[in-house]
């Protein structure tokens, strides 16, 4: 079977990978380098329990389950990639300023997580601020590096046997008789048995597919500033959420994240953006007074009108779309994979991917 995978971010390439080690002749096609977009642009968090705040929502079951196959998933990449991709479990901290806050933060205290008073979460992390009312603390939740996983994914892939061609953006899906063909670019045509749309904030970019038919997707601005300590200070030892950021430690830096603008295609960093994560995040840490910020960046996440992810079939045969995860890319792209696979494959996805369905709205299904 030949399948063309057009969007070589995480999602596709992963979705590519695990289609190659099943059989499949499989091509990638990416508008610019492998792993340079999204998920780049993130934290690089695996945190179902941090991202989760609606327990009844479908994409808690997917993160949860997602985040299950981690472990697994990054030592396959770091084998077969030859790459390390700094897979660990710092665990989580989600900070409570009130004592409705932590009220809410209880009803996600199941399994390894659990509520913490002031006290002990300050015990956990000396960096918190004092008069925290406590915190939600998993000490499941984990991270990788963002900014080596592309280049590791990229690597096994290709030595399992897939071809990934760089700088080479898909411009049109070609559609007859109600089946995709082919997927044009500037430099080639390219004929498959099976076409995965995977092209991240791009996804609804692509010509050629019926109004009907397009995936809703839409560009989500997010900024982050990296802060370097001063010589001989550490970093936090946990992911610390809190004041509506994110805080993960990394080698000698920490990242803050991340805003949410619905501004288009526009990555421009902003002034106003980089002085209120910087804000917040010295409120909560306090002793963050005096750290350098040292990098300021900006990244496109692939939003929905549901902020759901588009994952299944389309109503054009041939033609499966994998987008629209948000915010969790890189948290879902183990279960996208195996689920993807399988449907591309005619087999029964592995998870319940059904809410996922790209064709849920309404008039926009054929």
């Amino acid at each position: 079977m030949k399948v063309v995978v057009i969007g070589g971010g995480i999602a596709g390439l992963s979705i590519g990978w695990r289609l190659v080690q099943q059989g499949a002749e499989v091509t990638v096609l990416e508008r610019a380098q492998p792993g340079m977009g999204a998920t780049w642009s993130s934290a690089g968090m695996i945190a179902p329990t941090a991202e989760g705040g609606h327990e009844n929502s479908p994409d808690v079951a997917l993160g949860h389950a997602s985040a299950a196959l981690w472990p697994q998933f990054a030592a396959e990449i770091e084998e077969q990639s030859g790459h390390k991709i700094g897979y660990e479990k710092p665990g989580t901290l989600i900070v409570a300023n009130s004592s409705d806050e932590l009220a809410a933060l209880s009803a996600r205290a199941k399994g390894s997580a659990k509520i913490l008073s002031a006290q002990d979460a300050c015990v956990l992390e000396p960096m918190l601020k004092p008069g925290i009312a406590g915190a939600l603390s998993d000490s499941d939740e984990a991270m990788v590096d963002n900014r080596a996983i592309g280049l590791a994914l990229a690597r096994a892939f290709v030595r399992a046997g897939g071809v990934l061609s760089s700088n080479e953006a898909v411009v049109r899906i070609e559609v007859a008789q109600d089946k995709a063909i082919g997927a044009l670019t500037p430099f080639s045509h390219h004929h498959a048995d099976a076409f995965v749309l995977a092209a991240g904030a791009w996804s609804s970019q692509i010509e050629g597919l019926p109004p009907q038919v397009m995936p809703p997707v839409i560009p989500v601005k997010g900024e982050m500033i990296a802060l370097s300590p001063p010589q001989g200070v550490g970093v936090p030892g946990h992911i610390v959420w809190g004041n509506g950021i994110y805080i993960v430690p990394r080698i000698r830096r920490l990242f803050i994240g991340a805003t949410l603008t619905r501004s288009g295609f526009d990555t421009t960093p902003t002034a106003a953006a980089e002085e209120w994560l910087f804000e917040r995040a010295r409120d909560l840490l306090p002793q963050l007074d005096g750290w350098e910020i040292s990098e300021h960046w900006t990244g496109l996440r692939p939003g929905t009108p549901d902020d759901l992810p588009l994952l299944g079939a389309t109503a054009v045969s041939n033609l499966f779309v994998a987008s629209g995860q948000y915010r969790n890319g890189i948290l879902f792209a183990p279960a996208i994979a195996e689920a993807m696979c399988g449907l591309v494959l005619g087999r029964a996805p592995s998870l319940d991917i059904d809410a996922f369905n790209p064709r849920r709205f309404g008039e926009r299904q054929s």
